[in-house]
Formats: C-alpha cells, structure tokens, sequence
C-alpha cells in the first residue's frame, strides 16, 4: 500500500474524532427544539449503520455496533445513578473492559455474516458479558468490582482518570491490536475498529462531561459506518485477488476520459500452461505480481484488472508516443522478477527443528512475460471501445511476433 493510500485509510477515523472534539463544547449549545438530538442522536446513528450492516451481511459490524449499542444503555444508568454507587462502579468497569476487548475480538476474526451459528456465537458472547455484569451487581460479588478498579501498581499518571488501570490496559491492547490487524491487512474496514477504540476510550475518559460521552459513542459508530460503505466500495469496484481496480471501475472511468488518453491491454503469456504445470496457487501468485508491477507504472497511467490473466492500462490526457516507454519498463521489469518454486517434496511450512540456512536453494525460480498491444483515441478511433478494440488487435500482434514485446 502506498503512503497516499495509508494517509487516507486513516484520514477518515482521524477526521471524525476531530469532528467529535470539535462538537462536544457546541452540543450544550442547542436550543430545546433540538435537545432530541442529544439522547437519540446516538440511537439514529447507531440504527442506521446496523442497517447497513445487515444488508451488506457484515456480521463483525453488527456485533460491534450491538456492543456500543449495549454501552449507551449502560451509560443511562451510570448518569441515573450519579456515576457514584456499588452498581454504577460495577457497570463503568465492565464497559471499560468488555467494549475494547470485544471491538479487537471481532477485528481479529473473519467476516462470517449475521444470521448462521457463527452470528450465534458472537450473540451468545455479549449475553454471556451482560449476565455476568448482572451476576456481579445483584449477587453482589463486591470483590470482583473492588479487584476490577483497584490499581495494579501505584502511580499519579492516571490519577485523574475516571477510568481504572485494567481499563486503560485492555483499551490500549485493543487498540494494539486493532492497528496491528489494519497493518498486516490493509483494509479500511480494519483501522475503523482501532478508530472506535479510541473514541470510546475518549467516552470513558470524559464520562462526566456532559454529552461528551454521547458524542464519542455517535463518532464510533459513524467511523464504522461510514467504513463499512468503504469497504462495500472496494468490494465492487476493486479486484479481490490483485486489488487493482476492477473492469467495473475502467468501464466508468472511461466515460468521463477527455478528448486525448491511450489504452494498453496486458495478458500474461502462456497463462493456461504455466497454470497447468505448477498449479493455481503459484498463478495466483503469478497475477499478484504482475497486478503489483503494473499498479507501479509511471507517467500517469492506472492499471486495471480486465479479467482473467489480462490488465488494461489506462493514460488519461496522454499520447502513445508518452506512454510507450512506460510500458515497456513495465514488460522489462516482469520479465526479470523471479518467482520461487517449492522444490518437490519439500514441506510448505516446515517445522522450526527442521528449517535451515539457505533452504530458498531447495527452490528453483521461473518467470513471466506479458505482451502489451496499445492504441490511443484519433479521429479513426472515436469511442473508447473502438481504442480497446484496437489495442486488443495490437496486443495479438505482439503476441504473434513472439509474445513478451509492446506492439502499436
């Protein structure tokens, strides 16, 4: 991923929490026409996203949004009670471990949908947690509580901190561990769990501000929300395997392209028999690859996943005579990268006793080439479909010359 793309995965989480922060001093503000706002606002938020979440059979969400659902409910009888009281202790301690712990669970573990026996697992884990902090406040098993918000080590560093140490500690282990899933995956829908942590640990650490609680839980649920219509997005407009932008992507981008662009269409030779020799698993490493190298060209081109083994190569307000040594650094580049065969026999993950020094030798390496056939608009060629018909022409061109060349 690239840093642009890094800036902007965590743009979006960033720009809330600010809004939030921004908020918070101008909610007192409202006229009493308004004041509906501030108890149900967090509830409209809250539903809608559920909502979303459903018809896009994103489970994982739903049971994050269930989960500050669950805390808003809590903070009721926190405010009721004074925030002060065996109940009211019992209750902001439960929320400070159950919300993060629950929120980085759910980063961790696949999408596995709503309404199946995985849904039911997850719904049988908050039951669990509300029955216990039940158990716990009407038992009452005073010692637990007392255990739960007594400080592990002494320290002023958190003094002023409604939030107890075991808080802060699984706040910040969530937290840690939902940056660490959004840095292995890269997915936007990923550092949306790590951006609500942080809000609801701004929530509790402002718990007796008035309203300042309701605007983080409200900033929480709309990072997921407006993550999940992200990740909707990139579903149907991003490639899964390579996560270059799909055909459906070219198709609309095309139709807003000016009066100059040209068009390169890339297929990787002998694909068919490359996958019949060494299987689908290393031809999907295969695609990867070249999607990578491709989503690296220079000169303003962007790279497009056309289907199966073929790529198109888009240069908006661009000429061939431009783009043409774009693409062949592209064709030279693939054809040097070398892709490591398993040697036969050897296991795939070995165990740590029997790894050793210098095992890549055990492997051998092949490579791929592409051909590229580009053509651009002219008078000749008027519509975007006449250009991809004619780079399709030049790409069998290329191909009949003896493949792994760029042909006009």
């Amino acid at each position: 991923m690239t840093p642009a793309k890094i800036l902007l995965n965590l743009a979006l989480p960033a720009a809330i929490l600010i809004g939030a922060w921004l908020l918070v001093p101008r909610a007192a503000e409202l006229p009493p026409s308004l004041a509906g706002i501030k108890v149900y606002g967090v509830y409209f938020v809250l539903t809608v996203g559920l909502l979303l979440a459903l018809v896009f059979r994103r489970g994982r969400i739903v049971f994050a949004l269930l989960t500050l659902a669950l805390a808003y409910l809590c903070y009721g009888v926190l405010v009721r009670d004074g925030f002060a009281g065996f109940r009211a202790h019992t209750l902001f301690a439960a929320l400070g471990v159950f919300v993060p712990l629950n929120l980085a669970l759910l980063c961790l573990l696949p999408e596995r949908g709503t309404f199946n026996v995985h849904g039911l697992q997850r719904a049988g884990v908050l039951a669990a947690e509300v029955l216990l902090t039940l158990w716990v406040i009407y038992a009452p098993a005073t010692r637990i509580t007392a255990w739960a918000i007594s400080p592990f080590i002494e320290t002023t560093l958190l003094a002023a901190s409604p939030v107890r140490q075991l808080g802060w500690i699984v706040l910040t282990l969530g937290m840690a561990t939902s940056l660490a899933v959004w840095i292995m995956r890269r997915v936007a829908l990923d550092i949306a769990f790590a951006g609500a942590i942080t809000a609801f640990a701004l929530a509790m650490h402002l718990v007796g501000d008035a309203n300042t609680f309701a605007v983080y839980l409200a900033a929480a649920a709309l990072i997921f929300t407006i993550a999940l219509l992200q990740d909707t997005f990139r579903m149907a407009f991003r490639d899964e395997l390579t996560g270059l932008p799909s055909r459906r992507n070219l198709n609309e981008r095309m139709m807003g392209l000016g009066r100059r662009y040209t068009i390169a269409m890339c297929d990787v030779d002998h694909f068919k028999k490359f996958n019949d020799t060494h299987g689908h698993d290393l031809g999907d490493q295969v695609l990867k690859m070249v999607a990578a190298k491709l989503d690296e060209v220079k000169g303003g081109g962007t790279a497009y996943r056309y289907g199966g083994e073929e790529f198109t190569v888009l240069f908006p307000g661009k000429d061939i005579e431009h783009a043409m040594p774009h693409l062949e650094a592209l064709r030279a580049s693939i054809e040097a990268y070398k892709i490591a065969v398993r040697a036969p026999g050897r296991p795939e993950k070995p165990e740590p006793s029997t790894r050793r020094r210098g095992a890549f030798r055990d492997a051998t390496s092949v490579s791929v080439t592409i051909s590229i056939g580009v053509a651009e608009h002219t008078a000749e060629l008027a519509t975007t479909d006449d250009v991809i018909k004619a780079a399709d022409k030049a790409l069998y061109r290329a191909k009949d010359k003896g493949r792994n060349r760029v042909s006009e």
